[in-house]
C-alpha cells in the first residue's frame, strides 16, 4: 500500500508552488449548469408552493368537521361557539382510521359541550330534558315529526351517553365500576334517573379506537407539560449555552488541560449514573409491585411507572457501565493518539482565536436551515390540506347507492335519494379527482426532495465558508500577521459568488440518496405486515447499504468542500483530490482524524450530561432552593428530554466550527508536507506546534 502512494496509485503529490499563499482569490465560477439547475428548482418550489397556499387550508387539521363538511370551533363561523364535534352513534366509528379521517357512517354535528348524562329519545321526549336533548340534533330541527320518523331521517340520535372531549371530540366515559362496566359515573345509576345499558357494542367500538385515543391523550399532556415549563427549557438552553461558549473559550487558552479535564468529567458524570442507578435499584428492594418485569407491564402512557421498577434501573446501570467501560478501554488504546490530537486541537484553538466570528455562524446556519423547515413543514401542510370535500352516500339498509359520491344540496330531489329513503348524503373525507389532487402525492416527494436539497446546501455553504476563514489562516505563513481582514466574510462571498453551482452538486448528490432512503423507509412500513421474507431481508440490506453511502457522501462531500474553499476547482475535481490525498496520507487520517472526533463528542456528553443533571434535580423538585418553583408536570421527563436534546444540538453547533477547523488544518497539514520540505527555501506554513508534532511522528518512525 505504501508503494502504491509513493509511486501515484492515489494521484500525483501537490508541487512547491512559491506563489501560492493560501485560498486563491482569482477564480472562476464553477459548475454553472447545476447552479442553474438549483435556480429553477427554487422558482418551482416557490410555484409549488403559491399553489398549495391557494388550495390548501390547514383548519382541516386542526378543527373538526361535522357531516356537512364545517369546521366546529371556527371563529368566524355559525359554530365557532360550538368546538367539539358529537357523534350520533359512536358504535359506527370501530375503526380508529375511522376518527382520524372523519369517515364515520353516522350523523355528526358540532356541539358546544359533550352530553354529561344518559338519555333517550323516547324518555326525553315527553320530559323536562328535551330542551337539553335538543341541543344534540342537527341545527335547524323541529319537533313536528313522530318518533319514528326522527330517528330514521337522523335528525337526532337516539341515545345520549355522558361522555368527554378528547382532541375536540365527543367520545363515551367508559369505566368499571362494581366489576362491571358503565357508562358515565355509578351515581347516574343508583338514583333512579337511569339503569344499566348492555354496552357491549359501545364497548367493543370504542375499545379499537383506543389506541388511538391514548396517543392523542398522551400528545396533549406532553402539549400542556410544555406549556408551564417552556421558559424553564430555555433557561436550561442558555445554561447549555454558556457552557458551551465558556468551554470554547478555556479550549482557546487550556486546549491540552481542558481535554483531559473533559475526560475524567465524562468518567465522573458516568460513574455519577452508575451510582445513582444501583442506589435507586437498592432501594426498591422489597417494595411491592418493584419486581415486576418490562415486558409482563407492556406500554404506560405515564413513564413514571417505568421508574417503580427495579429492572429499569438496572437496565440503566447496565447501559451506563457498558459506555464506562468503553470509554476507558479506549483511553487506554489511545493515550499516545490523543496527545497527538490535543496538538491538533490547540491549532484549532489558535484558528478560532484570530476568527472569533466564526462562532457565532452556525447562527446564520440554524436560521437559514429554520427557514427551510418552516417552508416546508408549511407547504406539506397546505398540500396535504389542498383536498376537496367529498359526499358520499350512507345508509343502514341495504342500497345500492351505498359509498358513491353526491351531491348535499341537490340529493333530496335526486333519483337515489327516492330509490332508497333512508339515505343520507354526508360528508365523507376530503379528496378530489382532478388533476392536481392526482398529483399532490408526487408534489409531496418534490417538496421533501428540496428541502433535503437545501437544507444540505445551506450546511454545504456554511462549511465551505468556514474552510476558508480556517485555510487563510493556516497559509498565512506569518500569523496572524498574514491573515487577510475579515477572513470570514471574504470566504462567505466567494463561497456564493463562484461556487453556489459546486455546492448545489454535491448538496444534489446527497439529497438523491435521502429521498431514496425515505421512500425505502415508507416501502419497509408497508411491507411489515408482508410475510415474504425476502422482501424484507431485500428491503434491509437496500437500507443499510443506502445508510453507508449516505455517510461516505457526507465525509468525501465535506473534504470536497475544503478543496472548493482552498483552490476554488470543480466539486468533481475537488472531491478526487481531497480523496487522493486522504489516501496518500491513511495512516494519519487514522490517527488524528477520528481521535479528535471522539474527543469533541466527549465534550458534548459532558456539556449534555450536566445540563441534564441539573435538569433532573430542577424538574423533579430535588433542589431545596428551588424545590417550590418548579411547575407541576405530568411527565416531568418531557422537559428533561428537551433540554438534552436541545443541549445537544447547542453544543454540536459549538463543536461543529472546531470540527470544521481541525479538518481543514488538517487537510492544509498534509498538503504543506507535500509542498514544502522545511527548508529555506521551501518553509513550511505550520506553526511551531504542528512542527514539533511532526517532529516527534518523523523521529518515531526512524526508530521504528
Amino acid at each position: 500500500m505504501e508503494d502504491e502512494r509513493k509511486n501515484g496509485a492515489y494521484g500525483t503529490p501537490q508541487k512547491y508552488d512559491p506563489t501560492f499563499k493560501g485560498p486563491i482569490y482569482n477564480r472562476g465560477c464553477t459548475d454553472i449548469i447545476c447552479c442553474v439547475f438549483l435556480l429553477l428548482a427554487i422558482v418551482g418550489y416557490v410555484a409549488v408552493g403559491i399553489i398549495a397556499w391557494t388550495h390548501g387550508d390547514p383548519r382541516k387539521v386542526i378543527y373538526p368537521t361535522d357531516s356537512r363538511g364545517e369546521f366546529c370551533g371556527q371563529k368566524g363561523t355559525k359554530n365557532e361557539n360550538k368546538p367539539y364535534l358529537f357523534y350520533f352513534n359512536i358504535v359506527k366509528c370501530a375503526s380508529p382510521l375511522v376518527l382520524l379521517e372523519f369517515q364515520c357512517p353516522t350523523p355528526q354535528i358540532c356541539v358546544e359541550k359533550c352530553p354529561d348524562r344518559y338519555l333517550t329519545y323516547l324518555n326525553a321526549r315527553s320530559s323536562r330534558d328535551f330542551e337539553y336533548y335538543k341541543q344534540f340534533c342537527v341545527p335547524g330541527f323541529k319537533n313536528n315529526k313522530g318518533v319514528a320518523e326522527v330517528l330514521q331521517d337522523g335528525d337526532c340520535p337516539a341515545v345520549l351517553i355522558p361522555s368527554k372531549p378528547l382532541a375536540r371530540r365527543c367520545f363515551p366515559a367508559i369505566h368499571a365500576y362494581k366489576g362491571v362496566l358503565m357508562v358515565g359515573n355509578e351515581t347516574t345509576y343508583e338514583d333512579g334517573h337511569g339503569s344499566r345499558k348492555n354496552i357491549t357494542d359501545l364497548v367493543e367500538g370504542a375499545k379499537k379506537a383506543n389506541g388511538v385515543l391514548e396517543a392523542r391523550q398522551l400528545a396533549m399532556r406532553i402539549f400542556e407539560d410544555y406549556t408551564v415549563s417552556w421558559y424553564w427549557i430555555i433557561i436550561g438552553l442558555v445554561i447549555a449555552m454558556a457552557m458551551s461558549l465558556l468551554f470554547i473559550i478555556l479550549l482557546r487558552f487550556l486546549a491540552g488541560i481542558m481535554v483531559w479535564v473533559m475526560i475524567i468529567m465524562v468518567i465522573l458524570v458516568l460513574g455519577y449514573g452508575i451510582f445513582h442507578c444501583y442506589m435507586e435499584y437498592s432501594r426498591l428492594r422489597g417494595e411491592a409491585g418493584s419486581d415486576v418485569s418490562l415486558v409482563d407491564l407492556g406500554f404506560q402512557t405515564d413513564f413514571r411507572v417505568y421508574l417503580h421498577l427495579r429492572q429499569t434501573w438496572l437496565a440503566f446501570m447496565i447501559i451506563l457501565s457498558i459506555l464506562e467501560v468503553i470509554i476507558i478501554l479506549l483511553l487506554i488504546f489511545l493515550r499516545k493518539r490523543i496527545l497527538i490530537a490535543i496538538a491538533l486541537i490547540k491549532e484549532a484553538s489558535r484558528a478560532v482565536g484570530y476568527v472569533m466570528c466564526s462562532l457565532l455562524y452556525p447562527l446564520v446556519t440554524f436560521f437559514l436551515l429554520c427557514l427551510c423547515i418552516a417552508y416546508w413543514a408549511s407547504t406539506a401542510v397546505f398540500l396535504s390540506t389542498s383536498n376537496e370535500a367529498v359526499y358520499k352516500i350512507f345508509d343502514d339498509s341495504p342500497c345500492p347507492f351505498t359509498a358513491k359520491t353526491c351531491n348535499p344540496e341537490t340529493f333530496p330531489s335526486s333519483n337515489e335519494s327516492r330509490q332508497c329513503p333512508n339515505a343520507r348524503c354526508q360528508f365523507a373525507f376530503y379528496g378530489g379527482e382532478s388533476g392536481y389532487h392526482r398529483a399532490l402525492l408526487g408534489l409531496q416527494i418534490f417538496n421533501a426532495f428540496m428541502f433535503f436539497w437545501l437544507a444540505n446546501f445551506v450546511l454545504a455553504l456554511g462549511q465551505v465558508t468556514l474552510a476558508g476563514a480556517f485555510a487563510s489562516y493556516y497559509w498565512a505563513l506569518r500569523k496572524p500577521d498574514d491573515l487577510p481582514a475579515f477572513p470570514l466574510f471574504s470566504a462567505f462571498g466567494r463561497a456564493l459568488r463562484y461556487h453556489t453551482g459546486s455546492l448545489a452538486f454535491g448538496a444534489l448528490i446527497l439529497a438523491i440518496v435521502q429521498i431514496i432512503r425515505v421512500i425505502l423507509e415508507y416501502l419497509d412500513q408497508r411491507l411489515k405486515a408482508a410475510e415474504n421474507k425476502f422482501a424484507k431481508c431485500l428491503m434491509t440490506c437496500l437500507k443499510c447499504c443506502f445508510w453507508c453511502l449516505e455517510k461516505f457522501i457526507k465525509f468525501l462531500n465535506r473534504n470536497a468542500y475544503i478543496m472548493i474553499a482552498i483552490y476554488g476547482t470543480n466539486f468533481c475535481t475537488s472531491a478526487r483530490n481531497a480523496f487522493f490525498l486522504l489516501m496518500r496520507n491513511i495512516i494519519r487520517v487514522a490517527v488524528l482524524d477520528k481521535v479528535t472526533d471522539f474527543l469533541f463528542l466527549l465534550g458534548k456528553l459532558l456539556i449534555v450530561g450536566s445540563v441534564g443533571i441539573l435538569a433532573f434535580f430542577f424538574f423533579t423538585h430535588r433542589i431545596r432552593i428551588v424545590q417550590d418553583t418548579a411547575p407541576p408536570l405530568n411527565y416531568y421527563w418531557v422537559p428533561i428530554l428537551t433540554v438534552i436534546v436541545g443541549s445537544y444540538l447547542i453544543a454540536h453547533g459549538f463543536f461543529s466550527v472546531y470540527g470544521m477547523c481541525v479538518d481543514t488544518l488538517f487537510l492544509c497539514f498534509l498538503e504543506d508536507l507535500e509542498r514544502n520540505d522545511g527548508s529555506a527555501e521551501r518553509p513550511y506554513f505550520m506553526s511551531s506546534t504542528l512542527k514539533k508534532l511532526l517532529n516527534k511522528t518523523n523521529k518515531k518512525a526512524a526508530e521504528s
